[in-house]
């Protein structure tokens, strides 16, 4: 199966998306090199805005160019763009509602051997609230352009969270993609693991190790963290009466937490968050980050089973 970085094809879109239009404009904060907007920058120089590490300031700048009626896509680390920047954001993006798209890399434990610093596991929860902002986390490189696309086209300020590793390619080229709502990745009738970003990959194969257990698991990618999809996840509370969510994110804040909020107010299931149990994470390769703080193929498998036992024991059957 390829593997290629969202980070990577992030930074392609961009590239034919200044081609296609004259006012997209990129800005970025002295780590071109990383996420891979030195692409724009070779070839649209007179567009591309190096601020050096001062990312107040490059929100603040992206917020004025909006105001002309530029393009401005904002590059940078998820941890940078969520918390240095985030009063920023809040006031000068958010509040008046201006046309910046913040595409953020390294999100969640990808950047591992950085370590606590530079993993974002909080930046989801913050940006989901705060209001006028949406949320996506596509889960592959075929994702990532389409949303980056529809990010463009979107009015308002949106928030992309990429991927430093490389994940695998899952979806087909051509798969329509849009904003605030899920894609049903895989079919499923016991129980329904809701995942973004590259936890729907892991998600998937958990799906088909279950299914050699007997277990029949939906797999429902929520690219859309903010506006969540509140009819797919109604539909799968409904259809298969127990839900597990996966993220790379603190199981406080996140998509576990949107998706408990929509149950819990319209349709009262089972419900199980997989994500990094409130704390930080030390330095370390990613995939053995992920193993070590519950976000393995073993660890999805397993909260599944713990759903179905509750599922079970409110007379839910299997």
């Amino acid at each position: 199966m390829e593997l290629i970085p969202t980070r990577e094809a992030c930074a392609r879109t961009l590239v034919e998306l200044g081609r296609e239009n004259p006012d997209v404009v990129v800005f970025e904060a002295d780590i071109a090199k990383s996420t891979k907007t030195l692409y724009f920058a070779k070839e649209f120089p007179e567009r591309f805005f190096e601020m050096g590490i001062a990312e107040q300031n490059m929100m603040a700048a992206a917020a004025g160019m909006a105001t002309t009626g530029k393009l401005p896509f904002v590059s940078t680390y998820s941890v940078f763009a969520s918390m240095r920047a985030c009063e920023q954001i809040r006031t000068f993006i958010c509040y008046p509602n201006l046309n910046v798209k913040i595409v953020a890399s390294h999100g969640g434990l990808t950047p591992g051997n950085d370590g606590p610093t530079h993993q974002a596991i909080e930046d989801l929860g913050i940006m989901r609230s705060i209001p006028n902002m949406t949320v996506l986390m596509p889960a592959d490189a075929v994702a990532t352009r389409a949303l980056v696309r529809a990010a463009a086209e979107w009015k308002g300020p949106v928030y992309v969270r990429l991927t430093r590793d490389p994940v695998p390619v899952i979806y087909d080229e051509g798969t329509n993609f849009t904003i605030g709502k899920a894609v049903e990745f895989r079919p499923g009738s016991d129980v329904t693991i809701i995942a973004i970003g590259d936890m729907v990959a892991w998600s998937a194969q958990a799906a088909e190790e279950l299914e050699k257990e007997g277990i029949s698991a939906r797999v429902l990618d929520v690219h859309t963290v903010k506006p969540m999809d509140k009819e797919a996840v109604l539909k799968a509370a409904k259809e298969t009466g127990a839900l597990v969510t996966v993220e790379d994110h603190n199981i406080y804040g996140g998509l576990g937490s949107a998706v408990a909020e929509v149950v819990a107010e319209e349709c009262l299931v089972p419900l199980k968050r997989v994500g990094i149990p409130d704390t930080f994470a030390e330095s370390g390769e990613y995939k053995l980050l992920l193993e070590k703080y519950g976000l393995g193929v073993e660890n999805i498998k397993q909260a599944v089973k713990e759903v179905l036992e509750r599922k079970r024991a409110l007379g839910g059957g299997s």
